[in-house]
């Protein structure tokens, strides 16, 4: 059979495979060392996919290099491939074990890559294994290279157990184990009871009585800075919470105590202070779960560290000093190209260590409440490392902002619209196409979906109201009771409630109510007799409202532990609103571009749209008339609508509210609950997404002591048996 390619391309790629793959798979860790970092505060797939992609290549040509270069030195010497080549072969074996031991930004691309620990550490077996067999083959050498390929094989191996024990330690049953305490068996219950019947059958007279945790221990875990958070203190609290609420991602439980702590504390701070910690404490949790840093920074994390940079180092300075006159001068510079690259790479990631926060709470990890020690020096550098980690940098005379960089999370919120979909669906033979090449989501996401920015009005009013109801719930019983809460808790409050507007939450399912007020809210802004008394409160409830049907619509999974037939309401009431737009005088997208990117729009179109249906007459519930077959609620969600419109402005003592005041309270409300009964899992994943509001939402919730995670009362006092009066 004739060879398929020409012999001079197979010559070619003969030469330049095995190199070609070699800087192959040292650009793949460039880049995942660099770009890593940033998955945690962008959801921009410009920086997602890239990354997913190195992530998905970096282990396949580190292992296909291992491949050719086992099969190179098992092939006869050529004119081309000298026996001289092997030997270098042979050092470059160790190198592709470095790569295949990722850089410390990232070892998990997903929560599920951390279940395959054990495949990793089979992977780094056999990898040894193949090459310690390129060595062997390369053993009867004249050059002295065995030195500095032991060296970088040490290297290898250290960079690959460190990522197989990141990904055993962040699986869920190791995670989970980490985090258990001692089996506590409590007082010793028969020895107590035996005293106790001994004395009672003496006729001596005995009691049992419980004594609580002396105060001085209590006064001491609950002292706290009341004042605001300086940059250094924000990364020491958060941390301090991270080490006690970070069982939250396995389910564990938590005590009375944990929670009184962490209520006080944050009940005492600012929206703005408040949000800070809770983002760090999330990157804490985003490190253990996605990086290598839990690994290094511990004693044998450090020992194992500095042994692979200075074996790395001394392989570089034997090699300079090693006789190269046998060897092409290509692959001499493709040599040195390798050991420079781990070099840098190493610079790189120590210098990412030093600015990491765990270097901030490994110099001292309990903030001082009295600010006793400000002048110290220890306080100097922590504070001059976090200055430059999330503050400008200042170069000579100006200065230079990286948003990407200082912030601890994406600060967006993807939004989603029904009515602006509904008005402009893609033809029904391309939604066909899409369907059958499974591109509906990702085009739906690019189409449809908006960024909406996260500003210090929303964050001053989520945090005022989970302060206000935390502030409520002094008891378990009550905490619960507001986690619980779909909106009703709002509507029922003496001064501003409406309890006629309980029905809509009260009697439908959550993600009825969701689909209900997202339609209502959105007929509600697009009214031009509408005034609102606060333009912010109207605002606020937009952006939630389709921040949340996003939820619903593109976050299937991450929405499935509440969100029921969500998708199949959604899907309903979608092709209830296009079938009543066609059907009506609103002017659909009829150019080519609109109909099939979804962006071109009158603005007065959907304010159109949002008329028509509440134009429609509604006296007849549309149950009554269509059934319950259908799941659409499109014209409940106007009779909802109708009854917000209604609404009064009204005293109370904070001054007068309005629709638009119950309406993003009942917003927070429904996100609330969302954010306590999704799966916790679901919130880790988001850390590697760039962060999501609801996540923050979840956790700062949880440290308000709002939760059923707060099951253990008494976990502190100890009986004791007294004998006489």
């Amino acid at each position: 059979m004739a060879d398929l390619l020409p012999k001079a391309w197979k010559s070619l790629w003969d030469v330049w495979d095995l190199r070609s793959f070699i800087f192959l798979s040292l650009f793949l860790q460039t880049l995942l060392v660099l770009v890593a970092p940033l998955r945690k505060k962008t959801s921009h797939g410009w920086i997602i996919v890239p990354l997913w992609s190195a992530y998905l290549l970096a282990d396949w040509a580190a292992n296909f290099a291992v491949g050719l270069i086992a099969s190179s030195n098992s092939d006869p010497p050529t004119k081309d491939n000298s026996s001289t080549d092997y030997d270098l072969y042979a050092f470059w074996a160790p190198f592709l074990l470095v790569h295949l031991g990722g850089p410390d930004t990232i070892t998990a691309f997903a929560l599920e890559d951390n279940e395959l620990w054990l495949r990793h550490l089979f992977g780094l077996l056999f990898q040894c294994i193949a090459v310690i067999y390129v060595f062997i083959q390369a053993l009867p050498v004249k050059e002295n290279l065995w030195i500095p390929t032991l060296l970088v094989f040490l290297s290898g191996i250290i960079k690959y157990a460190e990522r197989t024990r990141s990904l055993y330690l962040a699986s869920a049953s190791s995670f989970r184990d980490s985090m258990l305490t001692e089996p506590d068996p409590g007082p010793n219950y028969a020895k107590l009871m035996d005293e106790y019947h001994s004395k009672k059958i003496a006729r001596l007279p005995t009691r049992i009585e419980m004594l609580a945790e002396p105060d001085r221990v209590i006064k001491a875990a609950n002292r706290f800075n009341k004042d605001d958070l300086t940059d250094l203190q924000v990364v020491q609290y958060a941390y301090r919470y991270f080490e006690t609420f970070k069982g939250l991602v396995v389910g564990l439980i938590f005590s009375f105590r944990e929670r009184n702590q962490s209520r006080d504390f944050f009940l005492a701070r600012s929206a703005e202070d408040a949000f800070r910690v809770v983002e760090v404490e999330l990157n804490f949790l985003y490190e253990v779960l996605f990086t290598k840093l839990p690994v290094v920074y511990d004693g044998l994390g450090y020992c194992c560290r500095c042994i692979s940079s200075v074996a790395v180092i001394m392989s570089f300075v034997l090699f300079y000093y090693i006789d190269k006159e046998n060897f092409q001068g290509f692959d001499v510079g493709v040599t040195y190209t390798l050991l420079l690259g781990a070099i840098t790479l190493d610079v790189i990631a120590f210098a990412m260590l030093i600015f990491s926060d765990w270097t901030t709470v490994a110099l001292r990890k309990s903030p001082d409440p009295d600010n006793s020690s400000t002048k110290s020096r220890s306080y100097r550098l922590r504070s001059w490392l976090l200055e430059i980690k999330t503050r400008k940098l200042n170069l000579s005379c100006f200065a230079v902002s990286l948003p990407i960089i200082s912030r601890r999370w994406a600060e967006t919120m993807s939004t989603y619209n029904l009515i602006y979909y509904c008005l402009n669906r893609r033809p029904r033979k391309r939604e066909l196409i899409y369907d059958y090449m499974g591109l509906t989501t990702f085009l739906d996401e690019i189409w449809y979906v908006d960024c909406a920015g996260f500003d210090d009005k929303l964050r001053d009013f989520i945090f005022a109201e989970l302060k206000g109801k935390s502030q409520m719930a002094d008891d378990l019983e009550t905490a619960r009771e507001i986690c619980s809460a779909k909106g009703e808790w709002v509507l029922r409050i003496k001064d501003y409630g409406r309890k006629e507007l309980l029905p809509f939450v009260v009697d439908v399912d959550y993600d009825q109510s969701l689909l209900l007020w997202h339609i209502a809210t959105d007929l509600c802004y697009n009214d031009k007799e509408d005034k609102p008394l606060n333009k912010d409160y109207r605002d606020i409830a937009k952006l939630i409202s389709d921040y949340m049907i996003y939820l619903l619509v593109m976050q299937p999974n991450m929405m499935a532990a509440v969100a029921g037939i969500g998708l199949i309401r959604f899907r309903d009431t979608c092709a209830e609103a296009s079938k009543f737009f066609k059907n009506s005088n609103v002017a659909l997208p009829s150019n080519w571009f609109s109909s099939c990117f979804g962006r071109a729009m009158d603005p007065g179109v959907l304010q159109l749209a949002c008329e028509s249906i509440l134009a429609v007459n509604t006296e007849v519930e549309p149950i009554t008339i269509k059934g319950d077959r259908s799941k659409s609620v499109l014209f409940d969600a106007a009779i909802l609508a109708h009854t917000l419109r209604k609404l009064p402005q009204k005293d109370t003592e904070n001054g007068k509210v309005d629709k638009w005041f119950i309406i993003s309270k009942v917003w927070v409300e429904l996100l609330s609950f969302a954010a306590t009964h999704i799966r916790s899992d679901s919130h880790a994943q988001q850390l590697s997404k760039g962060g999501d509001l609801i996540t923050i939402v979840w956790l700062l919730m949880a440290h308000f002591g709002l939760g059923d995670q707060f099951q253990i009362n008494e976990g502190h006092a100890r009986a004791k048996l007294i004998v006489g009066k």
